[in-house]
């Protein structure tokens, strides 16, 4: 009896001890012995649903070829999309299902920063990475928290970095600034009073418009009267064509300077000749199927053969962010946790074939991508203008 009561008392424990393993081997949500399964929230049925396309399409493209040549050490990557129609309440629904339901590993390329803004929190409290967001807010990094880690410098960099580059190129001394009546437009107008601050230039006029205007003509008629040389823009794809097309009806001419918010191949598709001459401050260039960049060209090309269309800046934009985070992956190896994945991320620097500077993060510097370009639209295509220029 007594041998017989050992015996059970070893088979309890055993397996406990397995239990215990497995239970593990299931700590890290999102990655099991088969996949490792990561999110994205974009829009697509909004207001900037062209980009939430482009972004899906990206990351699976990248998704597809990880896994047709292996996975990363012998798991498929697993993609979930989830719309949030450029909405911070449905942002905030959507990652709860990701986080909650699916068990994600991670976030990638949430798209908007009131968006991410409202997420995070969801995030965090189940020690789910936001890796590399659409969003040009200094929330992405600042504040550091080891879950947050940032793509490109936000929006008030591009602009405090493009203003004094292009006065001393152009010698402009009467600036204005148009901007949306919004955070994303005021972060525009602060980097836009940074960078003048640098030059000993004041703002000659600004003035704002409610986002989704389409009549701008009080807007360009105040910088006019104003004798601006130089008009900052805080504005999305439509808006920035839209500002353009009313200033050339009026026969007025200035320099023109977006963030990049206004640097896609789609605001010369769709304003033609009436944005030729449009300034934009960047982190990669834009793909051209004609590009002078090898690995440009090649994912102009696959992506149209996937997709029967060209790419914008905002899918060579995910397919980046999945690169990094398979390469990371990749590196951390088999034994995959988010603390093996956050130590490579903040070890490893990550080149950029794409025309940008190197990923690069730290314990106490969570945005990546700190070097930016200016590029000018001449002739229908963005051309750079500048070598890069560091934000840091």
């Amino acid at each position: 009896m007594k041998k017989r009561t050992r015996s059970m008392r070893l088979a309890a424990g055993l397996c406990a001890a397995l239990l215990g393993s497995a239970a593990m081997a299931q700590a890290t949500p999102g990655v099991t012995k088969d996949e490792i399964v990561v999110g994205t929230i974009t829009d697509l049925s909004g207001p900037i649903s062209y980009v939430g396309k482009q972004t899906r399409n990206g990351m699976q493209m990248r998704v597809d070829e990880i896994n047709a040549a292996g996975g990363i050490n012998g798991r498929k990557i697993k993609l979930l999309v989830e719309d949030n129609g450029y909405d911070p309440k449905r942002s905030v629904l959507a990652a709860q299902k990701l986080v909650n339901s699916d068990g994600v590993f991670a976030i990638l390329y949430h798209a908007g920063s009131a968006m991410n803004i409202a997420a995070m929190p969801i995030l965090f409290d189940r020690n789910v990475i936001n890796f590399m967001p659409a969003s040009g807010s200094r929330a992405m990094f600042e504040t550091p928290d080891r879950l947050k880690i940032a793509m490109t410098s936000p929006n008030f960099d591009q602009i405090e970095v493009g203003v004094p580059f292009l006065i001393k190129q152009k010698k402009h001394t009467k600036v204005c600034a148009i901007y949306q009546d919004d955070e994303f437009g005021q972060e525009h107008l602060r980097g836009a009073e940074a960078g003048l601050k640098k030059v000993g230039l004041t703002l000659t006029e600004k003035v704002t418009y409610k986002r989704g205007s389409t009549d701008f003509s009080s807007q360009v008629a105040k910088t006019k009267q104003a004798g601006c040389t130089m008009v900052v823009l805080g504005s999305l794809v439509r808006e920035t064509v839209g500002i353009l097309g009313e200033a050339r009806k009026n026969d007025y001419n200035p320099d023109f300077l977006a963030g990049e918010s206004g640097y896609t191949a789609q605001v010369h598709e769709l304003g033609g000749a009436a944005v030729d001459g449009l300034y934009a401050v960047h982190a990669f260039n834009t793909p051209y199927a004609d590009d002078a960049s090898k690995p440009m060209r090649d994912f102009y090309a696959a992506y149209k053969a996937k997709y029967n269309e060209g790419p914008q800046q905002i899918a060579m934009y995910s397919y980046y962010v999945m690169d990094v985070f398979a390469k990371a992956a990749a590196k951390a190896g088999p034994n995959l946790t988010t603390d093996s994945f956050l130590n490579v991320m903040e070890t490893t620097s990550f080149p950029n074939t794409f025309g940008g500077g190197t990923f690069s993060v730290s314990k106490t510097d969570r945005l990546g991508i700190r070097e930016l370009r200016v590029s000018q639209i001449q002739k229908g295509k963005w051309t750079n203008v500048s070598e890069l220029l560091s934000a840091r």
